[in-house]
């Protein structure tokens, strides 16, 4: 019997989005701190980007001149 996974291989970790390498378990899903690291750099440096909803101009008395 091979278990509850069936053919009871483990399945290959993802490589690190950074390098490339494979990921190692205690830096998921990265390969090293470095990585992770300059993974939070990037993010604090405004080098990724979440996109949202466009602003829409504020409806209101001011918002188009009147009033």
């Amino acid at each position: 019997m091979t278990g509850a996974t069936g053919s009871g291989k483990r399945k290959a970790a993802a490589p690190c989005p950074i390098c490339r390498k494979p990921a190692q378990e205690a830096f998921a899903p990265f390969c090293s701190q470095r990585c992770a690291d300059v993974d939070l750099g990037r993010w604090l440096g405004d080098r990724y980007i979440i996109p949202g909803p466009e602003d829409e101009p504020e409806e209101g008395p001011d918002a188009d001149g009147s009033h």
